[in-house]
């Protein structure tokens, strides 16, 4: 395919990835702009051919019974690709984080001290059914100074190449060193485990995906991981909620886009309002076709509702799908979602302020709400710009991972021949 590079050996792929990172390092934001807006301009040239390779990924995933929410992720449109190309310019568009100086000080001894962002170097990318992460992720990197290895999933491998073809040919137009992006075409399992063992090539991995992609690349990698992307992220209507804007909030939340990490999964309500809320928000939600898994207590008030398991206090269903158990209390709520969670976004209704500082408070997560939906855990929602995913962890970055998250420091001390005594 024009402008893709072929994958050969992988550590040689890493190793022009390296030589990349170090050009880009000392590119200036103009160069770097340059490029953004050429692949931008690329991504709509070529969108026949972009929509013609994605039927194919399409039609393959009917054909294994792909879920409806995760059809919705694989799938690409004229609208879709214009969003990607104005997603690459408003990076463009963005303050770039290299070479700022986040910090400094004069020491008694006359050495100026400072603080600098700089690049990570080499990022790899390894993600599931998601081709427009293929365009964002390389934007991003390419903003932040930061070479990309991108590796997707099979289910999207004829969209990702054609998508890393086009954004690479226009971005070594543009300028930028050839390995700046490039595409593991491979996707099988052997290939993701070798790419997750190139320490001292690549310097930081960033898996987006479900649990066990996640999981995978943890136990497996040698590189520093970055975990982001789980998301069983909860909803607690709280004694003195308002039952309005408690409805509007589950539904938004469960509903807008059941696919996405940060989608509620799911709801805790307290026992002394679950009479009240529960049958006006059970008929909004299953109007758009929300099934509900409840306790013993939701399901006397619901006769309609599954019956949950253990199991799905703890799942990340990426569907509509929502489970629903009725509790005593705030603490009975934070305990909950820091035992089942996985630390993404979780929202309190509640018009008791107490009860909404212990929440903030008390739950363990990346983004806690007080009185609105989950689903704007984002950078761009946040104002941040686009993102490269949702960090869960707490090393490093935590939350919407934008272009300052892409780069990290390095102290440049300046003096006139001090020496050390």
């Amino acid at each position: 395919m024009k402008g893709l590079i072929p994958m050969g050996d992988l550590e040689q792929l890493a190793s022009r990835s390296r030589e990349a990172a170090a050009r880009l390092a000392v590119l200036t934001t103009e160069e770097k702009d340059r490029a953004l807006l050429r692949m931008a301009d690329g991504l709509e040239e070529n969108s026949r051919e972009i929509l013609e390779h994605n039927r194919g990924d399409i039609e393959a995933a009917r054909e294994q019974g792909m879920t409806t929410a995760l059809m919705d992720r694989l799938t690409l449109s004229e609208p879709r690709i214009a969003e990607m190309a104005r997603g690459l310019r408003e990076v463009a568009a963005l303050r770039d984080p290299v070479g700022e100086v986040e910090d400094g000080w004069r020491l008694p001894n006359g050495l100026q001290v400072e603080k600098v962002r700089v690049p990570l170097g080499v990022i790899g990318i390894i993600y599931e059914a998601r081709p427009n992460v293929t365009v964002d992720a390389a934007g991003l990197c390419i903003k932040s100074g930061n070479a990309v290895i991108l590796r997707g999933s099979s289910s999207a491998v004829n969209s990702n190449k054609v998508l890393a073809s086009t954004i690479s040919e226009a971005a070594v137009e543009a300028g930028l060193p050839g390995g700046s992006i490039q595409l593991v075409q491979e996707t099988d399992r052997e290939t993701a485990r070798r790419l997750m063992r190139l320490h001292g090539l690549i310097d930081v991995l960033i898996p987006r995906g479900g649990e066990g992609l996640i999981r995978t690349v943890v136990e497996n990698s040698t590189v520093p991981v970055i975990e982001t992307g789980v998301g069983n992220c909860h909803l607690y209507v709280d004694e003195s909620a308002d039952i309005g804007m408690a409805v509007e909030i589950a539904v938004n939340a469960k509903t807008q886009r059941p696919g996405v990490c940060n989608a509620c999964e799911t709801m805790l309500v307290h026992r002394a309002i679950a009479g009240e809320f529960l049958p006006p928000a059970f008929a909004e939600l299953r109007e758009r076709g929300v099934t509900v898994r409840g306790c013993r207590g939701t399901r006397e008030i619901l006769s309609e509702a599954e019956e949950a398991t253990e199991d799905d206090w703890s799942e990340e269903y990426l569907d509509l799908i929502l489970a629903v158990r009725l509790v005593g209390s705030v603490e009975e709520a934070i305990s909950h979602i820091n035992r089942y969670g996985s630390h993404h976004s979780e929202t309190i209704v509640s018009n008791d302020y107490a009860n909404c500082q212990e929440f903030v408070t008390g739950v363990d997560s990346a983004a806690v709400y007080v009185n609105a939906s989950t689903r704007f855990t984002d950078g761009n929602q946040f104002g941040l710009g686009a993102e490269i995913g949702i960090s869960t962890q707490k090393l490093h970055a935590r939350g919407p991972m934008s272009l300052r998250e892409l780069t990290t420091t390095k102290f440049i001390i300046r003096g006139t021949g001090q020496i050390r005594p």
